[in-house]
């Protein structure tokens, strides 16, 4: 009887099998559950971000890349005077020790990559730095000269590029400005020198197309206002060639710099075997 007792009263102090798997069972479930939890949470939180120093990485066709530094970072104004007095060296060359067109295509290259690399501040600064070292290297009257067109030009081409504005539209205008360059180092020459430069040159280039016209008698008589307008569309197709050969060598010279300028028509890359 006594055996009976002790076997009843140690049975509920040993837990039964059923019940230790159900409780296993459960805590699984809710460990399985927070996993899942832990899991389905957005992973952008846990990872880093890049500080904001950091020049991210861009495709090799992106219009620029997208820099944070601060406007008074010591980088920005290394770049912008760096630049502006190679803008200011191939000037200094080129004038004299003229070499061809070879240098001329560079005058505005070193501003529009300041435009593209930081922004429009920094490109009115590097064009205003290079006139002011033309201007001590050279005087004032040739500085203006590279001022306008060419560095004003520079500003114009690296806002065009940075905003993927087409080669056709880049061309037109900055042609129009081109143009306008050349009539105002014709009036500032002709300012210093105290004489009309334009009127004398289309009065030679008249009376001499009047001399060969007589000299081989064909009936023409070349008077001064077409002669005048023949010269102003030579300009205008002297400064459009000039646009395009500049947005030939900013194409192949920008990609390496990792800040592409827009993609030609597809007609100058078949030209130029050009694989993208």
């Amino acid at each position: 009887m006594s055996d009976s007792t002790k076997g009843g009263s140690s049975n509920p102090e040993q837990p039964s099998p059923s019940s230790e798997i159900n409780h296993n069972q459960d805590s699984l479930d809710v460990a399985w559950a927070e996993v899942e939890q832990e899991l389905s949470r957005p992973t952008t939180a846990s990872i880093p971000e890049p500080p904001s120093s950091a020049t991210p990485v861009l495709s090799e066709h992106s219009s620029s890349t997208v820099r944070s530094f601060e406007p008074s970072s010591p980088l920005i104004m290394v770049e912008t005077a760096f630049l502006a007095s190679a803008a200011s060296l191939i000037w200094l060359v080129n004038f004299y020790f003229p070499i061809g067109p070879f240098l001329r295509i560079f005058f505005p290259i070193p501003i529009a990559l300041i435009y593209m690399r930081w922004g429009h501040r920094a490109a009115w600064m590097g064009a205003l730095v290079s006139g002011l070292l033309l201007s001590v290297l050279m005087g004032p009257p040739r500085s203006l000269l590279y001022i306008m067109p060419f560095g004003v030009m520079g500003v114009l081409l690296g806002m065009l590029w940075r905003r993927q504005a087409s080669w056709s539209i880049a061309i037109a205008i900055g042609s129009i400005l081109g143009s306008f360059g050349f009539f105002f180092r014709v009036w500032l020459v002709s300012l210093l020198l105290g004489d009309d430069l334009w009127l004398y040159t289309t009065t030679q280039v008249t009376n001499f197309v009047d001399w060969f016209c007589v000299r081989f008698g064909i009936l023409f008589q070349p008077s001064l206002t077409l002669i005048q307008a023949l010269l102003a569309g030579g300009v205008v197709v002297n400064n459009i060639i000039y646009l395009f050969v500049v947005h030939l060598v900013a194409w192949f010279l920008f990609d390496r710099l990792r800040n592409p300028i827009p993609r030609p028509p597809r007609w100058v890359q078949v030209l130029m075997e050009y694989e993208e």
